[in-house]
């Protein structure tokens, strides 16, 4: 068994938390600037936080060499105080991908990628329009955490296709979401199996 002291390490413990962390969900935050900018960019640091009131979370890694450590995304979710999260499927793994391209901040990950967007209902960014789910989502609290920034939002709007849904509610089943592993592996989640939770 090999003990690793994360004081005495050489670098960080990023790929062993990455790739022992697994499956991770994935965040596609669609952004604006504050200058009316789309950004889109996927976050495996990514999860539920709270169902009363619906919060989400994303936490983007280091950008030390960006302006105030800050990832565009992030960025732009503190300024405007809004984003949207948009489900990764597997039909969107490709797409997904090229918007993890580092950008200019003035160029939009959308046209890089060749996605259509569509507006939003309460919020000002735009959701992917293939996406079958996205979460519209207010800025509820941003937490920094050593050298990252976890950006926590409120849930205030959702959207589900048809296609994933059965009566009306989200079918797991029917939602061929893509899952983070580490590097360049990613999971699909269609080897589901079930157990029943103990009394």
């Amino acid at each position: 068994m090999t003990r690793i002291d994360p004081d005495e390490l050489d670098g960080s413990l990023y790929r062993t938390l990455a790739g022992a962390v697994i499956p991770r969900p994935i965040a596609w935050v669609s952004s604006l600037s504050p200058e009316g900018v789309e950004n889109l960019a996927p976050y495996s640091f990514f999860n539920v936080v709270s169902t009363s009131p619906p919060v989400v979370m994303f936490a983007p890694t280091d950008r030390s060499n960006q302006p105030e450590g800050l990832s565009d995304t992030a960025r732009n979710a503190l300024d405007t105080e809004e984003f949207v999260v948009n489900v990764v499927t597997e039909p969107l793994a490709e797409a997904m991908n090229v918007t993890s391209a580092t950008l200019p901040p003035e160029e939009s990950e959308f046209d890089h990628a060749s996605l259509e967007r569509t507006a939003s209902e309460t919020v000002a960014p735009p959701r992917v329009a293939v996406a079958e789910v996205a979460f519209e989502c207010e800025l509820y609290e941003s937490i920094d955490v050593g050298s990252n920034t976890m950006v926590l939002g409120e849930v205030v709007s959702v959207y589900l296709d048809e296609d994933v849904t059965t009566d009306g509610k989200l079918d797991v089943e029917k939602l061929d979401a893509i899952g983070r592993l580490s590097g360049s592996y990613y999971c699909r989640t269609d080897g589901r199996f079930r157990m029943e939770r103990p009394e």
